[in-house]
């Protein structure tokens, strides 16, 4: 290939450090997603950081999804990493969706599993966020990565049980008081919960990738 050319288009490595910026934005976007749950009046100042986050991951996608296009030379195969940048991306998304829920009903304080589900948001972006650098050496690592994924799955349904647990306390201290307050909590869960299934097509992507190329 023209000497020229070659160094036009990205290189293999570019992919990782653009992997790990994203995955590091999720953690920022999850932080500051858990700090909306705290309520009080700094919920507006979180959710604005979850919107900055959100934007910054869709810039990374973007130059990500170019590179693939570009690269003469990919890590790994290019709906592999499609497919992974675009579940990360729908990951912090969905922490946006979550927020503008938030902002909508103008909600400043949380029930407890509400704040325990944000909890497991953040751990789940920091065991992706490990998860993701040892892909560049998806042989050696394979063992690890495996164990991050289950670890989230597991983490997914402890989620889904604080999600049903929290509703229905919801649902016997609102329903026949206060039946939109049931409402907005019911829709703040749906979407907390959503955020975690999320983490979880995150796992399950990267845990495709072991299984493919381990």
């Amino acid at each position: 290939m023209v000497a020229w050319l070659r160094a036009l288009m990205p290189k293999e490595e570019r992919f990782f450090p653009l992997f790990a910026q994203q995955s590091h934005l999720l953690v920022a976007g999850a932080e500051a997603l858990r700090d909306m749950l705290q309520g009080g009046e700094a919920v507006s100042h979180h959710c604005q950081t979850v919107m900055d986050r959100e934007q910054d991951a869709d810039n990374v996608t973007c130059e990500i999804l170019i590179a693939v296009r570009r690269s003469f030379i990919t890590p790994f195969d290019r709906g592999d990493i499609t497919d992974l940048i675009t579940s990360m991306d729908d990951a912090i998304d969905q922490m946006q969706k979550t927020a503008k829920a938030i902002t909508l009903f103008d909600v400043r304080s949380f029930e407890p599993p509400m704040r325990q589900i944000g909890d497991s948001v953040v751990e789940c972006a920091r065991l992706v966020s490990e998860a993701v650098p040892l892909l560049n050496t998806i042989n050696k690592h394979a063992g690890r990565l495996g164990a991050i994924s289950e670890q989230i799955s597991k983490i997914e349904g402890q989620a889904d049980d604080l999600h049903d647990a929290g509703l229905k306390e919801l649902y016997q201290k609102h329903a026949a008081s206060n039946p939109m307050a049931f409402v907005i909590g019911n829709e703040i869960y749906d979407h907390l919960e959503k955020v975690v299934d999320r983490f979880d097509d995150v796992a399950n992507e990267i845990n495709g990738i072991v299984v493919e190329h381990a």
